[in-house]
């Protein structure tokens, strides 16, 4: 929803239309976030701080609009960028989604096995209930492998989110700084304004392409861009590695407590059903 807000916006004010307007016929059109921007505009707050109250996904528009509102830079290649990053951004979130759902999903299911086995016990014709409640055997071994069930599925939960973690908008930092600087801002007071706009991330990356900016001497806004779409493009990279690795790292859980988890809580009360049913010959 950023990204193609931004883009529409950049297109209506390069055809000529006023920044307060555009907004307008976006939230005529669209309504959600844009209307509510919009009618946080009418009640007198200026329009990046109405967009950066929508929420987290739209501070780098915000961010965007106020820097190039501060150096008068142009609004619609601006919020264009903005858009281009976001999109790209939206996509390697994507890709990580896709990568992730198979293992996912497998983890999921091999996580309710040991509760399956339970079920099947008792549908075989075990008397798994009375192996559960007559015997300290069986009670113990329910709440073992109920508990050990429980933590495999906590474990599995716990890489999936690892595994999907990632940030909001990779280069967002140099992206802004190239705005702040193609409006002919100094290095020092594009730096000064990003960090206003705390666009988070690593600043090192920014840092030296303005070093070499000055050492070459050479505009540095170009060399900013494609920096934020080389921390995109190794953003993308690492949740792919994570969502590959993460096959492998499911295994984890399942062979220290999904497996064990199975064995108490199917296959043990399955054979002291037996044993309890089994007369003893002197």
């Amino acid at each position: 929803m950023v990204a193609e807000t931004a883009q529409r916006l950049a297109v209506l004010l390069r055809a000529g239309i006023a920044p307060e307007r555009a907004w307008q016929f976006v939230a005529e059109v669209d309504g959600g976030p844009a209307e509510s921007i919009v009618a946080r505009m009418r009640s007198g707050q200026r329009v990046a701080d109405s967009v950066e109250q929508e929420g987290e996904h739209w501070r780098a528009v915000a961010g965007a609009w106020r820097i190039a509102a501060e150096v008068g830079a142009p609004l619609a290649e601006s919020l264009r960028a903005i858009a281009g990053a976001a999109r790209d951004a939206a996509e390697a979130a994507d890709d990580v989604a896709i990568a992730l759902a198979e293992p996912a999903m497998t983890a999921r299911l091999m996580s309710w096995l040991p509760a399956a086995g339970l079920v099947l016990g008792g549908a075989l014709g075990f008397d798994i209930l009375g192996v559960v409640v007559g015997t300290p055997f069986g009670a113990a071994s329910v709440i073992g492998g109920a508990g050990m069930m429980l933590l495999g599925r906590w474990w599995s939960a716990r890489l999936i989110r690892s595994a999907s973690r990632r940030t909001d908008m990779p280069g967002l930092r140099a992206e802004l700084t190239a705005i702040a600087l193609s409006g002919g801002a100094s290095a020092s007071r594009a730096s000064a304004l990003v960090e206003d706009a705390d666009p988070g991330g690593d600043q090192s990356t920014t840092t030296r392409v303005l070093e070499l900016s000055r050492v070459a001497g050479v505009p540095a806004a170009e060399l900013l861009r494609a920096a934020a779409a080389d921390d995109r493009q190794s953003a993308r990279t690492r949740g792919r590695l994570a969502a590959a690795q993460l096959g492998s790292r499911l295994l984890l859980p399942l062979g220290a407590c999904t497996l064990p988890a199975f064995f108490l809580l199917g296959v043990a009360p399955m054979i002291l059903s037996v044993l309890a049913s089994t007369p003893v010959v002197w």
